[in-house]
Parts: structure tokens; C-alpha cells; sequence
């Protein structure tokens, strides 16, 4: 039965870090052993990992293509599998299944962290041979120190939130079009399984339930991705984005984002994006590309939020926060980091080997590109702000580790003061027949802010500052414009006549500061060309009018 999983993307690492992966070229039933006891045991919480036969592996990563196996031969270890997996203790069976990979049969045993850890198995296969634990270090397979042996122990029958089963949940409650959905996007073979498959062999499939046949339940982790209302069980299971007009907090705007994890993620982003992302263009003298950066970059904020959904305690009792400020965005999940992570730690920039709260969770947002692989959230965030010119991020925790916060704070670039103490400075110059105001950019970026404030005080100085006509006229050829117009077109709305002089004192200007733009541009001497309003010149009306 095929994996819920895409198999080219597992074999080149794209979905699977390569730690949780281990190839073999052939069959070795002691190492392969011992190394499903190390998955089972799920030491960091990593959710396991595949073990990949019939596959060369040089410094880790696969030799393609594969040498594959014959068909004999995957009979045989499979006969072999179900015996030796029988001697650990607990009894723990990976998922296996036979995989056609570039003309060549291979074998792929998905060993998923167990739920009845601590797992032991003999060093030897023989029948006197003695019994140890073993754990994944890194990529390797290896018996745990006197130490780590204790902390196994200590974690016996510890397993992760998201794939604990939940007792007040029915597989019925799995809604099967998002399933179909997760699988087509991961581009998974099972999809194509599902017309002959019940929701429970589905649910089994996909390891998220688990239980008797007459008595299967859900796992926490199936409910959050695939429920038809996961909010019935975890009702704080959503993101809230708060966004303020100052640092006070008494003026804000909500916008709540529920619904499965993923696409409550993909929702949330997208807001952002529209909504709080903003560009900037500085033409350098002197150099042709012109530098471009943004307020937060988009990468930075979607890692940030992805890490928040990862890592925050689904039985806690708070949603995630976005608090977007006029010059900074606190992204806050409950509780905090997991030892040995720490306030210090945090503060001071050093990120060991973590261990995780979910182990799943984790796995389908990756799965769904929604994430990059473990411990690569901060570098990344990190990374993509000191590409953007953009300040360090500030990331914290407190003694007792009962929050996460993660600070984006602006470009400097993109900075202003709070309008309650400072007013719009409008400056404002007249170019032949026609006004400008020269600071339009700063004060659009305030009106994203600020709202109808920017607007009054805009009026009110360009009425102190200009003629009532200069004023008129920019309206009209903004509204004009609103459908294409050609050059004689907007000279005979203004009753001019239809020469340069009057293009250049009236129409130029606005193409200069990009309010109006050429429906041509790459003709601009073209006798077809016509002009249209741009967004940045519907907004200039909106305050004007």
C-alpha cells in the first residue's frame, strides 16, 4: 500500500531531513534492527524516521539511480522483517512497502515514533544475545550514553501531544475531501488507493488513528490537519493577528484565522502579505538595478508563524499572537521552548540539539513545503532579515519557558514616528499648472496606519499651500483617468489644446511620481498610447477628494 508521502521528494531529502533517513544497498537484518529499535524509540521527538533498501548511500546522501533489489528478495526480507521485529521489546513493526524508483524495486520501511517507548533489541541475532536501547545521534545509529539511557527510560510512555489518541474524537470526524486534498498536494500515491479504501484503513494508512478495530481513535495530530471542525476539540487551536495604530494599544483592528492547521496558516500568511508586507525601490546614481527591500521580509514573518504552529501546546489554552505595532511584529505561541533551550540560551544566540513538543505536526508542514526541516526556522529568519537590510530579530522566553516570542522589528528605512505626536509633513511644490506633493510615498505608508487622520491633515495643508484650480485640476485628470485616456483626451477634459507644452505641464509630472502610467510603455512615442490611473494614484484621490 503506497506511503502518504511523496517518494522522489523522501529520497532526495526534500520532505525528510536527512538524520530521519538511512539507505542501505542490501539487506543487513542486524543493523536494519537496531536502527528501527533507534526510530521507534524517537529519542528527540523527530517522529521517527525511514529506512531506505536497495539504495547506495555515499556521506549520507543517495547514489542514483539506484541499485535496486529483486523481486525474491524483497519476499525474503520481508518474512525476515516480521521475525526480527518481533524480538524488540516491546514488539514494534514498521510500515513497509515495495517501490518501483527509477526502473528499480526498493524497499522502504517507515518506522513512525512508537507509542510504547522505551524499545530495546539484541545486540546479536542470536538467542542468548543481550538487550540494549538504541537512539539516532545526528544520522547515526548508536546505544545511548548512561545519561541518555536514563532520560529513554524517564520517557517511557511520554508521547507527544500531537500523536497521542483522542478519546473524545471518531474517525468519522476526519472530513475525507481534506485528506484527498493533503495527498494530491504531497503528490502522494495513496491518493489514488482511496475510492477502495474505508475512512478507518485511510486513517490507519496515514498513521493518524490508532487502536482495535472495533475501538479506533483519532490521533490529536488527524484531528488539527484533517477534522471537518478542529476547533470543536481544540477550540484554541487559531492564529490571531492584532494589528495596532500605536505602541499605546488602545486602537486595533482582529483578524482571527481557525479552520485546519495548515490552511489557517496559509490564510494567516496571505493576510500579512496583502495587508502588512510593503515594498520600497531606491534608484542608486550612478548603478542600473535599483535597490529593493521591504518593511518585514515575507520569508522572515512565514517562518516565524510556521515555527509558532509547530512548536506552540495544542492542550493549551491560548491561541497563537500576531501583534503588528507601527514599527515592529511580536509573534508569541504558548508555552515556551522544550530543554535544553533557555532564556540564555535564546538571548544569547546558541541553538543546540533541540527536542520537540510535536513530532507530527511538524512532519505535514514540511510534507506541505509549509516549513523547512528542524532547527533551520532561526537561521532562516536570521538569514533573510540581513539580506533585507533589515534589524536582528529578538527572540525570548522567561525563566519558567511559558511563552515564545519571536520580534520582527521594521527596516529603517520604513520608519515613522507615531502620528499622535508628530504631524504629517506635507511638503508640497507647483510645477507648472499643476501641484505635487513631494513626500506622497511616506505619507501612503502612514495612511496604511493611520487612516482618515493622514487624510484630514493631507486636505488641510494642500488647501493652505495651493490654489484651489491646482488642486481641481489633479483631481479631475486622477478621476479621468480612471479608464484609459488617451494624451488628447486629458488635455481636452482640462480645455487645453493639444500640444507638448501642456503635456509636459500637466500629464509628465504625474508619470514622473507614477500616479498616471502608459498603458504602452515600452512605445512611449507610440500614437496609440493612453493613460490610466495606478493604485498609488487612486489613493492620491482618495485623500484629494
Amino acid at each position: 500500500m503506497p506511503l502518504p508521502i511523496n517518494i522522489n521528494e523522501l529520497i532526495n531529502g526534500k520532505s525528510v531531513e536527512w538524520e530521519r533517513i538511512e539507505f542501505k544497498k542490501g539487506w543487513n537484518p542486524q543493523r536494519t534492527l537496531h536502527s528501527i529499535c533507534a526510530f521507534a524509540n524517537d529519542f528527540n521527538n523527530w517522529g521517527g524516521g525511514y529506512i531506505i533498501v536497495g539504495i547506495e548511500a555515499n556521506n549520507g546522501q543517495p547514489i542514483l539511480p539506484p541499485q535496486g533489489l529483486e523481486i525474491s528478495q524483497i519476499d525474503s526480507i520481508q518474512k525476515e522483517l516480521n521475525n526480527i521485529c518481533r524480538r524488540i521489546i516491546p514488539n514494534y513493526f514498521p510500515v513497509v512497502e515495495p517501490v518501483d524508483f527509477q526502473g528499480k524495486k526498493i524497499l522502504i520501511l517507515w518506522c513512525p515514533g512508537g507509542s510504547n517507548r522505551p524499545y530495546k533489541a539484541p545486540e546479536i541475532l542470536n538467542e542468548n544475545s543481550q538487550y540494549h536501547y538504541f537512539i539516532r545521534r545526528f544520522s547515526s545509529t548508536v546505544r545511548p550514553t548512561i545519561d541518555e539511557e536514563r532520560e529513554l527510560i524517564g520517557m517511557s510512555n511520554q508521547i507527544p501531544f500531537d500523536d497521542q489518541v483522542n478519546n473524545f474524537a471518531k474517525v468519522t470526524h476526519f472530513d475525507l475531501t481534506q485528506i484527498k486534498l493533503f495527498l494530491n498536494e504531497v503528490k502522494s500515491d495513496l491518493e489514488f488507493e482511496i475510492p477502495n479504501l474505508t475512512i478507518q484503513e485511510i486513517a490507519r494508512k496515514m498513521n493518524i488513528a490508532e487502536g482495535a478495530e472495533e475501538h479506533l481513535l483519532p490521533k490529536n495530530v488527524g484531528i488539527l490537519f484533517f477534522a471537518k471542525n478542529p476547533q470543536q476539540f481544540f477550540p484554541q487551536a487559531k492564529i490571531e493577528i492584532v494589528t495596532f495604530v500605536d505602541d499605546v494599544g488602545d486602537n486595533y483592528s482582529e483578524k482571527i484565522f481557525s479552520g485546519s492547521l495548515h490552511n489557517q496558516l496559509r490564510n494567516a500568511l496571505n493576510y500579512i502579505k496583502v495587508n502588512i508586507i510593503e515594498e520600497k525601490v531606491e534608484k542608486v546614481k550612478g548603478i542600473a538595478e535599483s535597490n529593493r527591500f521591504f518593511n518585514y521580509p515575507f520569508e522572515a514573518v512565514e517562518e516565524s508563524l510556521a515555527n509558532a504552529v509547530f512548536h506552540r501546546g495544542y492542550n493549551e489554552n491560548s491561541p497563537i499572537e500576531v501583534r503588528i505595532y507601527p514599527a515592529k511584529i511580536h509573534i508569541i505561541s504558548f508555552p515556551g521552548p522544550l530543554p535544553p533551550l533557555n532564556r540564555e540560551k535564546l538571548s544569547s544566540g546558541v541553538f543546540d540539539i533541540r527536542k520537540y513538543r510535536n513530532r507530527r505536526i511538524g512532519e505535514f508542514l514540511k510534507d506541505l513545503h509549509l516549513t523547512e526541516g528542524r532547527a533551520t526556522g532561526i537561521p532562516k529568519i536570521k538569514k533573510s532579515l540581513e539580506k533585507n537590510g533589515s534589524p536582528v530579530p529578538i527572540f525570548e522566553t522567561d525563566d519558567n519557558r511559558t511563552y515564545f516570542k519571536t520580534t520582527l522589528k521594521i527596516h529603517p528605512k520604513f520608519e515613522y514616528k507615531d502620528l499622535k505626536s508628530v504631524q504629517v509633513s506635507v511638503q508640497v511644490s507647483e510645477q507648472a499648472n499643476l501641484l505635487l506633493i513631494n513626500n506622497l510615498d511616506e505619507i501612503l505608508n502612514n495612511l496604511d496606519t493611520f487612516g482618515e487622520q493622514v487624510s484630514e491633515q493631507v486636505r488641510a495643508q494642500v488647501s493652505i499651500k495651493t490654489k484651489p484650480n491646482k488642486k481641481e485640476n489633479l483631481i479631475k485628470i486622477l478621476k479621468y483617468t480612471l479608464l484609459e485616456k488617451s494624451r488628447s483626451d486629458i488635455l481636452k477634459e482640462l480645455s487645453l489644446s493639444d500640444n507638448y507644452r501642456n503635456y509636459h505641464n500637466y500629464i509628465f509630472p504625474l508619470l514622473e511620481i507614477n500616479v498616471i502610467a502608459q498603458t504602452m510603455p515600452q512605445k512611449p512615442q507610440s500614437p496609440k498610447q493612453k493613460y490610466i490611473v495606478t493604485d498609488k494614484g487612486k489613493r492620491l484621490l482618495e485623500i484629494l477628494e
